[in-house]
């Protein structure tokens, strides 16, 4: 197991220093000026380049990508070109409203999924195998966005229960933050709760016809106990490495939802950052973001080896 994780932890931070490099260099190739969008088209050329230099825009890029990955290193990710604030500090505020989303996102797909993927696989070929993968069907091909108006003309407009957009902050009371999250995580889980109930309507399928499930059988135990007991968690390693791929999804995937509901998140600021042309801003964001996928993802294969030790094995 020492090697296994020693070999997973390299891994995991080669690709965290080539991910580094890539939103470095794809973002410093892109067209547009950071000092021209600051200062406006009509700036003298001087004032552009003192602007440029204050900014560390004149340096070579190799300079500019040790000083800024020097900078995510030791915690200083620098000011914004617009906002003249800290990045850290605009990550800081706005991870209070993504990272919960992203948590009750994946808590409601799952909640949802497991039970009906469970479900349809106990029942394979009967009209509850086909409802319950039918409306899965459509949960896919429907676009969270187009999901997330539905769920506003319906939850905000016509019953007017839940709030349409914005966030109060966590100041105004858990209760007010909860109600301002849940059409837009419900937007989001149900979807990737679609998708979940499929793998898991296959892998419980397959497991069901593993030996040590007819063996259970032929000693007696009942067919509910048998899924349950025996086919359900051995089948649950393709289910956690999904759920594992989602909560990275939905993590840094948000974007267009965040703006939908008009959610402070780091999905609407890396939109804002963009379209301001705060190159500091989205260069933070994209590589914390990659980050946590690249961190998912890893914490994902040791949960996966963990509850199947041939994986340990096959790694080593």
């Amino acid at each position: 197991m020492t090697f296994y994780l020693l070999r997973r932890v390299a891994i995991l931070l080669a690709t965290l220093l080539a991910a580094s490099i890539v939103v470095f260099v794809v973002l410093q190739v892109l067209p547009g000026d950071p000092a021209a969008l600051i200062l406006g088209t009509g700036a003298r050329e001087d004032t552009l380049a003192a602007l440029r230099h204050q900014l560390g825009l004149d340096a070579p890029m190799w300079l500019r990508y040790a000083r800024w990955l020097g900078g995510l290193l030791s915690g200083d990710f620098g000011t914004s070109f617009t906002y003249h604030v800290p990045v850290a500090e605009l990550v800081r505020q706005r991870v209070l409203v993504s990272l919960p989303l992203a948590l009750f996102a994946i808590l409601l797909s799952t909640a949802i999924a497991i039970p009906v993927g469970v479900a349809a696989a106990a029942r394979r070929g009967g009209a509850a195998d086909a409802g319950l993968m039918g409306v899965a069907q459509i949960g896919v091909a429907l676009p969270n966005f187009w999901l997330g108006l539905l769920l506003i003309l319906l939850f905000a407009v016509r019953l007017p229960w839940l709030p349409a957009s914005g966030f109060p902050g966590w100041d105004a009371g858990l209760w007010a933050g909860f109600r301002a999250l849940i059409l837009p995580a419900l937007a989001l889980a149900l979807p990737q709760a679609a998708i979940l109930a499929r793998v898991t309507r296959a892998a419980v399928i397959d497991t069901l016809g593993e030996d040590f499930v007819r063996t259970a059988r032929a000693k007696g135990l009942s067919r509910p106990a048998a899924l349950w007991r025996h086919a359900v968690p051995n089948a649950l390693i393709p289910v956690v490495t999904l759920i594992g791929l989602q909560f990275s999804f939905l993590l840094a995937g948000t974007v267009i939802i965040e703006n939908v509901f008009t959610l402070p998140g780091l999905g609407r600021l890396v939109f804002q950052a963009i379209a301001q042309r705060d190159l500091i801003v989205v260069q933070d964001l994209v590589v914390l973001l990659a980050g946590s996928v690249i961190v998912v993802n890893f914490l994902v294969d040791l949960a996966a080896a963990w509850i199947d030790p041939r994986l340990r094995r096959a790694g080593a």
